[in-house]
């Protein structure tokens, strides 16, 4: 394995880019090592052990994330890295809600600025946790990466649930850009 990378001469190995995200999926850089870089379930980013305070530095770093299987890495044209993510590396701290029923529209905003329109280019899905039985709620953001959507946010979509059937099912739902996206089964 090679030397420790560097946090600084990973951030100057980003390409500056004028209009959307740096094309990580078609970067087949070679694997360096893992990182002590850790996403927090709540969206919180430690770099050895200590939270990252600098957003604009967390901002950046989000861009260049990639997961690959069940590894997240951090990846430049020149180097990549294995870092730790608890649950999804992005949270959905916010949304907002346009028009109503078939024609409404659900935006979310992550915890990195990050905004975007709930529909078929942006799933949301539910994981029902056996034990508890916690529904843990996800937004697709980009490729395989999720955020995961704030408690808080959830009980704002329970709200705007409404009922609909599905194999002969009834289903507690919301709708966003023509898309029903099941939520539970009405009690």
């Amino acid at each position: 394995m090679s030397e420790p990378v560097d946090v600084s001469s990973l951030l100057a190995q980003i390409p500056k880019a004028d209009k959307g995200l740096p094309p990580v999926h078609l970067w087949d850089t070679a694997f360096c090592g893992d990182i002590d870089m850790r996403i927090a379930r709540d969206g919180t980013w430690y770099y050895m052990g200590t939270p990252i305070g600098r957003k604009p530095m967390v901002k950046l770093f989000s861009t260049i994330i990639r997961r690959d299987g069940d590894d997240y890495f951090l990846i430049t044209p020149v180097e990549k890295v294995g870092i730790k993510v608890d649950d999804a590396p992005f949270v959905a701290i916010a949304v907002e809600v346009e028009g109503a029923d078939e024609q409404q529209v659900l935006r979310f905003t992550t915890n990195v600025d990050e905004q975007l329109i709930a529909g078929s280019e942006h799933p949301l899905r539910i994981v029902i946790d056996p034990v508890t039985q916690e529904p843990a709620p996800y937004v697709h953001v980009r490729r395989n990466l999720e955020a995961l959507i704030h408690r808080n946010v959830f009980y704002q979509l329970v709200e705007l649930a409404v009922t609909r059937e599905i194999d002969g099912q009834r289903w507690l739902g919301v709708w966003s850009s023509g898309v029903f996206f099941p939520i539970g089964l009405e009690p």
